[in-house]
């Protein structure tokens, strides 16, 4: 009787343990993909106009900094408050406050101030109303203000500027340091990611290009001499573009795709070797980076004249992640800075003289289709929003006495690099 009775103590506490580990996994883990860090747990505190200007929206920036103002505009900086992925992602994760800090980070962009957390708890913050909040100031996201102006000062990588504004120079635009922030997001309870949800930065700090001087601004941000400000004097500056994985000539300049086969010359019923060299030469990160959800397609496809498919043959390279009911990474094949791999397809040349074609294909993913329509049925995504891009196409005639040097220039092809 004695022993019947500890079982079904023992199982008690079991089943009680468990219950408890799954309410934490529940409350560590859902809707919250990343953990807090102290610089981007609060938004930028609020920001007074600095003497001199009638304000500090992008506009007002724009009067004396026309092209800098203009490039802004194009930017995904400008659109990091409106961009209808971010909004469809965040009404997924049931508008969380703690995405507004990357997305519109001054406070005077914030519909609410943050206290602080119940328990520590993301998901429970102590706030109150923001009355000097601005709601058209927010839709600007990213604005000049919110790395700029700092306690009614301007500041800005020159030290000897003339302004009819208070001006400072700040070593962090002449460094990495600037966009640490918002570009190393950390994991938090139950999270086990190899670098976080968005690990460009520690991928770039770790690759070979921050250890030869360059910093993010050399891909993201290119040199341009001109006035800064209107009237002003010429100087070495950048361009404020930020460009990056939404641009498929950005993804362009990272990589390096060749195609070549083996033997070059085909024959009849001989086997044939393709082999697609991937190449990260020009990104300073991993490619892809940034948003996990992203990755590449490598694809080969051989059809007959009919246009049946004959054979064909797909790889992916990105990171797969398992969500719930913890977060663990399962497997990272991206490619590190300087990186190479090889896509090999072995293909038949057709006996009978029939014409067959192979179509190579190498494409960039923002997300999956299955994940798209997700957003589209269930979260808002309302408009179409490019979402697939094809970087490398090819098409090639297998049949005999064909030769690869004669088409080999126009299917090996390499792209420019970047940072290399």
């Amino acid at each position: 009787m004695r022993k019947r009775r500890f079982r079904w103590v023992i199982l008690f506490m079991i089943l009680l343990g468990l219950a408890g580990l799954g309410y934490y996994i529940s409350e560590a883990s859902t809707r919250v993909i990343f953990g807090l860090r102290d610089d981007f747990a609060h938004a930028v505190p609020y920001q007074k106009v600095p003497p001199g200007i009638p304000g500090i929206r992008a506009q007002d920036c724009g009067t004396c900094h026309q092209e800098i103002y203009e490039e802004w505009k194009t930017s995904y900086h400008a659109k990091a408050y409106e961009d209808p992925f971010f909004q469809a992602y965040w009404k997924k994760d049931k508008n969380i406050w703690i995405c507004l800090n990357c997305h519109s980070p001054l406070e005077n962009q914030q519909p609410w101030i943050i206290h602080g957390l119940e328990d520590g708890n993301i998901k429970k913050p102590i706030k109150s109303q923001n009355l000097r909040y601005d709601p058209e100031f927010q839709l600007e996201g990213i604005t000049c203000a919110a790395c700029h102006v700092r306690d009614g000062v301007i500041e800005g990588p020159y030290e000897d500027s003339v302004a009819p504004h208070p001006t400072r120079y700040s070593p962090r635009f002449r460094s990495t340091d600037i966009c640490f922030t918002c570009h190393q997001v950390p994991s938090g309870p139950f999270q086990f990611y190899n670098g976080g949800p968005c690990s460009t930065f520690p991928e770039f700090v770790q690759g070979p290009y921050s250890k030869k001087g360059y910093i993010c601004q050399s891909c993201h941000m290119p040199e341009v001499t001109r006035p800064v400000a209107t009237n002003g004097p010429v100087r070495e500056g950048r361009r404020h573009l930020w460009k990056g994985g939404h641009f498929p000539e950005m993804i362009k300049q990272a990589v390096s795709v060749e195609l070549v086969a083996d033997p070059s010359e085909f024959k009849s019923g001989q086997n044939v070797k393709f082999i697609l060299k991937f190449n990260n030469a020009g990104a300073g990160h991993k490619i892809p980076t940034g948003d996990p959800d992203r990755y590449f397609s490598i694809s080969f496809t051989v059809k007959d004249q009919q246009g049946r498919v004959v054979s064909s043959q797909e790889d992916t390279m990105g990171r797969w992640i398992m969500w719930k009911p913890i977060i663990v990474e399962l497997y990272d094949n991206r490619l590190s800075p300087q990186q190479v791999r090889e896509y090999v397809f072995n293909v038949k040349i057709p006996r009978d003289g029939s014409l067959q074609t192979l179509h190579v294909q190498v494409q960039y993913h923002i997300l999956t289709e299955k994940a798209y329509k997700r957003l589209q049925t269930r979260y808002g995504l309302t408009q179409e929003v490019p979402h697939v891009f094809t970087i490398y196409e090819k098409e090639i005639s297998l049949s005999k006495d064909s030769k690869w040097q004669e088409t080999k220039g126009e299917m090996r092809e390499t792209f420019k690099s970047c940072a290399g």
